[in-house]
């Protein structure tokens, strides 16, 4: 295979490697680098270092995962590392507290669930997947030492985290020091060429270009990603936060939390989770502007784009019906699921009856749903939280927007 079929020419690479970039290090570095991987017909290693603290992906993920699919879609090669050793130290990144370590089984077990899932944006068979206790785990006490007396305790106190901690008078403990610099010896390792990561991770990779060129090696460039803001319309998106959309969601769960976010994220959304053309990004862009276009169509757009990418076209076509038709036309789902009442059981308070069918985790969280108002008996909204539920007919139970089972009595 010739440089041409193997690589588009640089000027085409660096288009599609700046879509939704917020920020390469050094650019003209990277330039180089792709120049020379098209010159000796050879690809670059790409890194992308996997937190395995929590095993499920979401869309906040794979804003860098399909970075990294996208530099697999120019030729070069995917490195996923999976942290199973610095699991066990815990990245201290935008964290106002000491993050908890996981025990070795569960940082392993954690990463082969993050693949699976990121095998549904990565080629699976061409993502060279390693695990850093490869390598960090063979690691003396005295490499350990070495590797220290390479990077200044000032410097480390320059990112931004351990600054407001240090100033907080929050503790900062020893083995969260050491973790930029055993994610840095990924990058020696791998000699990664390029090291993918969100805006929260610019110090740790730019420690990898430090220690890198303390060993000798040719320093990374390193490419940012923004991140995504949730459904809240405020924060990053995080599961802890309960605003994030899940990839592993079913179709229904994915067009309606996606109809929920903010106008204002429709576009960054198109941008940084889904393919659409320059053009198409360039007409979205327009229609925000247009006072004439309702944004919730747009959006529309996007919730359907993004239940084709995880699940299909015809569960988008089908999870669009279910929502309207609940929503717009106040009907039911096809497919609600069923709860037998307990022979003989003449009725039951709705607090116990939300816990008992798994819409609420406790009588607690059951009575906030009441008292905000999301529970519903056959359409008919319940307010009084020490209210029965009688067993007389079966009837349908709505907790929130999406939550809906038919109470099948005896």
């Amino acid at each position: 295979m010739s440089k041409k079929e193997l690589f588009p020419p640089v000027n085409e690479q660096m288009d599609l490697i700046k879509r939704g970039a917020f920020e390469i290090i050094p650019e003209e570095e990277l330039i180089h680098k792709l120049e020379k991987s098209y010159k000796e017909n050879k690809p670059l290693k790409i890194k992308l270092g996997c937190d395995p603290t929590r095993p499920d992906l979401h869309l906040g993920h794979s804003v860098v995962l399909r970075k990294l699919a996208q530099f697999q879609s120019l030729g070069h090669d995917a490195i996923l590392i999976v942290g199973d050793f610095t699991g066990m130290i815990g990245d201290p990144s935008g964290r106002n507290s000491s993050r908890p370590p996981l025990s070795f089984e569960e940082a392993r077990e954690n990463g082969k669930s993050y693949f699976e899932q990121a095998s549904k944006i990565l080629n699976k068979e061409k993502t060279r997947i390693v695990y850093n206790s490869e390598w960090l785990g063979k690691m003396h006490f005295e490499d350990v030492i070495k590797l220290a007396s390479k990077y200044t305790v000032a410097r480390m106190l320059e990112r931004d985290d351990f600054t407001k901690r240090y100033k907080g008078g929050i503790p900062i403990l020893m083995h969260e020091i050491l973790y930029p610099l055993a994610q840095a010896m990924d990058s020696v390792a791998i000699e990664s060429d390029v090291e993918l990561g969100g805006t929260d991770q610019k110090f740790n990779l730019l420690v990898g270009r430090d220690i890198q060129r303390e060993f000798g090696a040719s320093p990374q460039v390193i490419l940012t990603m923004p991140l995504l803001v949730g459904t809240d319309g405020s924060e990053k998106m995080s599961k802890s936060l309960d605003n994030y959309i899940g990839i592993n969601d079913p179709p229904k769960e994915i067009y309606g939390k996606t109809l929920s976010i903010a106008d204002e994220l429709i576009y960054s959304y198109f941008e940084l989770t889904t393919d659409v053309t320059y053009d198409e990004l360039k007409s979205i862009k327009e229609s925000l502007t247009d006072k004439g276009v309702n944004p919730r169509d747009i959006k529309r757009k996007l919730a359907r784009i993004l239940v084709a990418m995880y699940h299909s076209e015809e569960e988008a076509v089908s999870a669009e019906t279910e929502f309207d038709n609940i929503f717009v036309k106040k009907g039911l789902p096809d497919d609600i699921p069923e709860f037998r009442a307990e022979t003989g059981l003449k009725e039951s308070n709705i607090l116990d009856l939300i816990v008992t069918v798994g819409f609420a985790p406790s009588k607690a969280e059951a009575r906030r749903l009441v008292q905000q108002g999301g529970v519903t008996i056959d359409g008919d909204k319940i307010s009084d939280i020490a209210g029965t539920v009688k067993f007389d007919h079966d009837k349908i139970l709505k907790v929130g927007k999406r939550n809906f089972i038919k109470i099948i009595c005896s």
